[in-house]
């Protein structure tokens, strides 16, 4: 900032003048909400369209593959009398708890074999074998344990999250600069304190991205679970997908189906601007305009 010594006004010059333009560049949050949802309107619009078409062509018969309009009737229906709420809940409620326990068995393993040689020689290994596990390999061994309860679900999805969640600890601690180790170490940090104030703040975009990775593993294997186990009287959408199944009735499993994709992307557009806005911290993404 200079100092018009004749008038007396003041001028913004150098850094300044280059951060106030970058404020003033900035659009409302209404257009930026706007410019991060029409491509995905777009996107929409066009599957709508090839669904569409693929339709007019005959490809399958309609009561195999329902027109759009049919399956959109169809999500209204089962909105309307509660049918689809129910179900909502008790999958959200499951895939709220078994994330949860998750996170809690991924982080204390994950920071236990990162401050462990001797952990991480024993079971590092192991740690990504159970990761690349595919979860519906894992059902025949939860139901013979649990029977068909809500405890082989939570078995299922916490071994199919919880490995993705401790590699991401894991490789946060393992691509923390040196220079911020040293730093800490020189101004007395040690222990449980370097790993809280250094760390932790350091590896937090890798824990970000282990936890978006650990949640696609536990939807995944929520939904293969609610496929297989079935449990009296506990609605779910999974097991909406089976009964539609069973019933030959396309619209309703087209309509479930297209309920399990929005949760999907919407949770998905959550740790996308959780993600961002760790990246945006950190200093390396812009603030979004």
């Amino acid at each position: 900032m200079a100092v018009d010594t004749s008038t007396g006004a003041t001028t913004l010059t150098g850094l300044d003048r280059l951060e106030l333009a970058g404020k003033a560049g900035r659009r409302s949050a209404g257009a930026r909400l706007w410019a991060g949802t029409w491509p995905k309107l777009v996107a929409l619009a066009l599957a709508v369209a090839i669904w569409q078409v693929v339709y007019w062509l005959q490809w399958r018969p309609p009561w195999v593959l329902p027109d759009p309009l049919t399956v959109g009737t169809e999500l209204l229906r089962m909105a309307g009398d509660g049918q689809l709420w129910s179900a909502l809940a008790t999958t959200a409620r499951r895939a709220v708890s078994g994330f949860a326990l998750a996170i809690l068995i991924g982080f204390t393993l994950g920071i236990a074999v990162a401050r462990s040689r001797v952990l991480r020689a024993g079971i590092g290994s192991m740690i990504t074998a159970l990761q690349t596990m595919p979860s519906i390999a894992w059902f025949p061994l939860a139901i013979m344990l649990f029977q068909l309860t809500e405890s082989a679900i939570m078995f299922v999805v916490v071994l199919g999250a919880a490995p993705s969640i401790a590699n991401g600890v894991l490789a946060g601690v393992d691509y923390v600069p040196p220079l911020l180790l040293r730093a800490g170490r020189n101004m007395g940090a040690r222990g449980l304190v370097l790993y809280r104030h250094v760390v932790a703040p350091a590896s937090l975009p890798a824990i970000v991205a282990g936890l978006k990775q650990g949640w696609a593993f536990a939807w995944r294997s929520l939904m293969a679970g609610e496929l297989l186990v079935i449990i009296a009287f506990r609605p779910a959408l999974g097991t909406q997908l089976d009964q539609f199944r069973q019933l030959n009735d396309s619209v309703g499993l087209v309509a479930t189906m297209i309920v399990i994709l929005v949760l999907g992307i919407a949770v998905d557009a959550l740790f996308g601007a959780a993600d961002r806005a760790v990246r945006v911290r950190w200093g390396v993404a812009e603030p979004t305009r």
